[in-house]
């Protein structure tokens, strides 16, 4: 009955989003990106999401699929496995893979971003082409509390690192909010390794999963994204060679700042994933439901709700693919990426709350999606800095130009 409940709108969909990127003359490659994006969610995503929300289901046969057709490495060079596509592409399949389901979003969001990221920006020729693999498949998880920038400016990270005996350094501690960790085959691990440093005396890791030392805490029951595993990293006297150090001792601050910015753009599309999800069905419920002899889209209440509704999505979307071309064209776009994010974010958020209110008491129900997306599109307010950092951010940068 889902399916049934949210098919029709699909034709009308494809229509208008050709429109979308027609109107701002993207590139062939991307519009066929595009469309591969979203034949794959429509087919493989769209009818599993529901269930593996309620299960809190890893897909795993989704991702390695996606693994295949190089989803999972979209900017990393072919000749090391990767797609070899620009960040644009990037933000664009992103959104349709996230409106498919968006627990499958952030997977792929985290691999691209915040996993490979960091590894082919800062990593040496050697690291790039071992942990590349293990992400091309699925499996990069991330040290979540890299977002807490103010705790790190005060006392360090949890987490410390000693040299040890040879050529390893010694990891113990507990990382909170580890995003794919139960499913992942590797991470990236900020650290302190000199903490009268202070920000300045942490470094980033890379760790095998699983690898001695190193084990799981109990998988967090999250209001929403169900589907991706969230849970703790303990270390406990864990070994990690010296060859894993990504950059420089001391350069950790300075690849989660960078990693961020990266990282962001990738949250506001699958903000923009769930937030098309979320106006494609309370368009196609609006359409469908009658009141007083006709369909609820005749009235005008319902018809400023979707128009409020569309002009947030895209004008959230047009700030995601400038912060994009920013990053694809070498450009600062520190700014732009905490814009897109903001926007994104708090358009999926304000999308699927009246996507319930057209809907109504079926808005309610786990029959039809609008609760789910609304329940997803909350954590994108949250993770990878809460809209409150978005705002200082943005500020931030506007005064500098101001002052010159």
């Amino acid at each position: 009955m889902l399916a049934r409940a949210c098919g029709p709108v699909r034709g009308a969909l494809r229509r208008q989003l050709h429109t979308v990127y027609q109107s701002v003359d993207l590139p062939e490659t991307h519009q066929m990106l595009c469309q591969t994006c979203r034949d794959f969610a429509e087919k493989e995503l769209f009818p599993i999401a529901a269930e593996i929300d309620k299960e809190h289901r890893f897909p795993a046969a989704q991702v390695k699929k996606m693994g295949g057709l190089g989803l999972l490495a979209m900017d990393v060079p072919e000749e090391l496995g990767g797609a070899g596509l620009d960040y644009l592409a990037y933000a664009i399949a992103m959104e349709e893979i996230s409106r498919g389901c968006a627990s499958t979003g952030v997977i792929m969001s985290v691999n691209n971003s915040l996993y490979l990221g960091p590894i082919m920006k800062f990593g040496s020729k050697e690291q790039k082409q071992k942990w590349q693999c293990l992400g091309a498949a699925g499996g990069g998880a991330l040290d979540s509390e890299l977002c807490a920038r103010r705790q790190w400016q005060r006392r360090g990270s949890r987490s410390h690192l000693r040299p040890g005996r040879g050529d390893s350094w010694v990891l113990n501690g507990t990382k909170a909010w580890i995003t794919n960790c139960w499913d992942a085959s590797a991470t990236v691990v900020f650290a302190s390794t000199d903490r009268s440093l202070r920000h300045k005396g942490i470094s980033a890791f890379l760790v095998p999963m699983p690898t001695p030392g190193l084990s799981l805490g109990k998988k967090e029951d999250k209001l929403g994204i169900r589907a991706s595993s969230t849970a703790n990293l303990i270390f406990e006297d864990c070994r990690v060679p010296k060859d894993n150090l990504l950059g420089e001792l001391g350069m950790g601050f300075k690849i989660a700042m960078q990693t961020l910015d990266m990282g962001r753009i990738g949250i506001a599309s699958q903000a923009l994933g769930i937030a098309q999800a979320a106006l494609d069905c309370a368009v196609n419920y609006a359409e469908n439901r009658k009141a007083f002899g006709a369909p609820i889209t005749k009235l005008q209440g319902i018809q400023f709700k979707l128009a409020d509704m569309a002009l947030a999505l895209e004008s959230a979307r047009l700030l995601t693919w400038r912060a994009a071309m920013l990053k694809d064209n070498k450009k600062p776009f520190t700014k732009e990426a905490a814009m897109a994010k903001l926007a994104a974010s708090e358009a999926a958020t304000a999308i699927s709350h009246q996507a319930i209110q057209i809907l109504g008491g079926m808005g309610y129900v786990t029959e039809m999606p609008a609760e789910r997306h609304y329940r997803d599109a909350r954590i994108t307010e949250i993770y990878e800095g809460t809209s409150e950092i978005q705002r200082l951010v943005i500020a931030g940068h506007l005064l500098k130009s101001y002052r010159g």
